[in-house]
């Protein structure tokens, strides 16, 4: 029987809007996460997608508060992936990407605009073009968030011109009121053209959001996919029970990916898988 591939547990630890009056178990403070995240890593995450909030408790880009996280990070979860967001609610313009001077692996690269439930999320071309700039100067490897088709094909267009490495990392964001809807069909489709335009040996991931997130990590483990849960995508075990922390989730993930046969990946593994330096 052919060993099927590992399977990458990223766990999304605070994200920009999630609060302590939605779930107490939302890690606010820089050693809040490092401690929440610390837990993860010890159930099977082997990337953290860290956003950071201020003194308030609101999102920021703050460089400092960034370096801080990853620092923890770094110490208390050792090779573990840091991958940092440049996401549009803590900040705008190129202060979206002034933690990519600190260097980490990994970080996320919207390369289309789309609706939000309230609000345009803006990623304007020469704003994702001078992200993906960044990133290719400190050695950064890009997380393609996907939340439209056209995001797919924009990232190719990126590979075709040199502007992001040949094998990309795409990750389908699935659920978000008027965005890409989670649909087993659109699913399926997306993972055809990522492997259509990529090869099929290219690595993906899937992202579901609220009580779209536990279908979406059965798929994307079905399907031969890496796998995302998290705080910041969903605060519920199920439709009546809050999650009582991060590692909570990644449990469910982890016996997602076991249902399939899938093996957790270890950082190390992470890393090969995407292609990364070693930790």
């Amino acid at each position: 029987m052919t060993e099927k591939t590992p399977c990458i547990i990223c766990v999304a630890i605070t994200g920009s809007l999630p609060t302590k009056a939605d779930n107490p178990a939302v890690p606010i403070s820089i050693a809040e996460q490092v401690e929440s995240t610390h837990a993860a890593y010890e159930a099977g995450a082997s990337i953290a997608h860290c956003h950071v909030r201020d003194d308030e408790g609101k999102p920021t880009s703050d460089v400092v508060r960034f370096s801080r996280l990853m620092e923890g990070i770094q110490t208390h979860c050792p090779g573990m992936i840091v991958q940092l967001s440049t996401g549009g609610r803590s900040g705008a313009g190129k202060a979206r990407g002034g933690m990519l001077t600190l260097r980490p692996p990994m970080a996320s690269l919207s390369v289309g605009s789309n609706n939000f439930p309230t609000r345009v999320y803006e990623n304007p071309p020469d704003l994702v073009d001078w992200l993906a700039s960044e990133m290719k100067t400190y050695g950064v490897k890009p997380e393609i968030e996907a939340f439209d088709l056209s995001h797919i094909y924009k990232a190719k267009q990126m590979v075709d011109a040199g502007e992001i490495g040949a094998r990309p990392y795409v990750q389908f964001v699935m659920g978000v009121k008027n965005a890409m809807p989670a649909d087993k069909r659109v699913f399926d489709f997306y993972v055809e053209t990522v492997k259509h335009l990529f090869g099929e040996d290219t690595p993906w991931c899937a992202a579901g959001i609220g009580r779209h997130q536990l279908e979406l990590n059965d798929w994307a483990a079905a399907a031969g996919g890496h796998l995302r849960t998290g705080l910041e995508d969903n605060i519920r075990l199920d439709k009546s029970t809050l999650a009582p922390s991060n590692a909570a989730l990644v449990e469910l993930a982890v016996n997602a990916a076991q249902r399939y046969g899938r093996p957790i990946a270890t950082p190390t593994q992470a890393r090969k898988i995407l292609g990364l330096r070693s930790g």
